[in-house]
């Protein structure tokens, strides 16, 4: 058994308010605790969207009365995440971690130029999900070698690493705290490596799922679909690298839990996204510490340490994770805290089982 310094996620969803049947705060942060998470931050695509102070009253709401560990909101960039009209950073500052319309990249260039400029004078975070929709075209999985041989429609990787190179030009030009989200391309991996080693204030993130998986694990089934995509081999290969050389900071999962009918309608009909708060240390453990190619301490720098700094959250010295790193288990979804069952990692036989959580000096879950 080892004792790590508890995980912090800065990519959640929640699903609370609007959408409760895929999640809630309870049963989200239940599913962190499981995972060795004591913080997250949960992204604002909800109903109503955070964008002003009484919406995001009501998430508070619900997290002061069932979350169990932290959870730290997001307000958007855009009124209603549509893109057209920003919303008040300086009166939301206050009460929420940072800035995203996660789920939608903003599209209109002056609008982002307007969005970085305000995050600037205001000193906060704006988190972006980078995706083009103009080179969609109704795709779905990546635009590779799977989607060709079994006819599916594909989603580009410049639709991500364009839209990017359009952002880090802007932070360069504003002075931006910019954070990349779930990043998944070799060229995203290219261009923050190439902006950071100008001094652009840019950090990024990517998933689980993109640094283990690829497009030749895909099957026709939901629990495969999240967007971005998983993308190529090397594309995967580059993510390590990048993970490896520190141009990744952070992992984060992107939890992002539907329900079971939601996801059973095939790559193309399921809704975009898969669980990841329970088995995220497992997985990153076992393929790539125990496979050398990062050590432990890079992950638990990337997993607990890196979020906390980035977006300038407080130490916490009283939450730590208890992990078995000798047993091998197997991921079985049946027994996810989370409502939502729909991973990749089904029936993988790993390392690393968490056993204990603990939050402010108390135990959060145990087996």
């Amino acid at each position: 058994m080892v004792k790590l310094p508890a995980f912090v996620d800065l990519h959640v969803h929640f699903r609370e308010p609007g959408q409760t049947w895929k999640e809630t705060i309870l049963t989200g942060s239940r599913a962190a605790a499981r995972g060795g998470y004591t913080l997250v931050c949960a992204m604002p695509n909800l109903d109503p969207v955070p964008d002003s102070p009484e919406h995001l009253a009501l998430e508070q709401a619900a997290i002061d009365k069932d979350a169990i560990i932290d959870v730290l909101p997001y307000c958007s960039i855009t009124k209603g995440r549509k893109g057209l009209e920003l919303v008040d950073f300086h009166a939301l500052k206050g009460s929420c971690v940072a800035f995203s319309d996660d789920g939608s990249g903003v599209q209109n260039d002056d609008m982002m130029r307007q969005a970085m400029e305000a995050a600037a004078r205001e000193d906060v975070i704006l988190a972006a999900h980078c995706e083009d929709n103009r080179l969609l075209h109704g795709g779905y999985i990546h635009d590779g070698r799977y989607a060709a041989a079994h006819g599916h429609r594909g989603i580009c990787s410049e639709s991500e690493w364009g839209q990017i190179a359009r952002d880090l030009e802007i932070c360069e030009a504003t002075g931006c705290r910019y954070h990349v989200c779930h990043i998944s391309t070799r060229k995203s991996v290219e261009l923050i490596r190439a902006a950071k080693a100008r001094g652009v204030r840019v950090t990024c993130e990517t998933g689980p799922h993109y640094l283990t998986l690829c497009e030749d694990d895909l099957q026709e089934d939901g629990r495969f679909k999240m967007n971005p995509p998983l993308r190529s081999a090397d594309d995967r290969e580059a993510l390590i690298e990048g993970l490896a050389d520190g141009t990744i900071d952070v992992i984060a999962t992107d939890h992002a839990p539907h329900s079971a009918e939601e996801k059973s309608r095939g790559l193309e009909g399921s809704a975009m996204g898969i669980v990841g708060l329970e088995t995220a240390f497992p997985v990153l453990y076992t393929r790539l510490v125990k496979t050398g190619r990062i050590s432990l301490e890079r992950l638990v720098e990337a997993l607990s340490i890196a979020p906390r700094r980035i977006f300038r959250l407080p130490e916490a010295p009283q939450d730590y994770v208890e992990v078995d790193l000798d047993s091998p288990f197997t991921i079985r979804s049946e027994e996810f805290a989370s409502m939502g069952k729909a991973t990749p990692f089904e029936g993988w036989e790993v390392y690393g089982k968490v056993c204990r959580t603990v939050y402010r000096g108390k135990t959060v879950f145990s087996i």
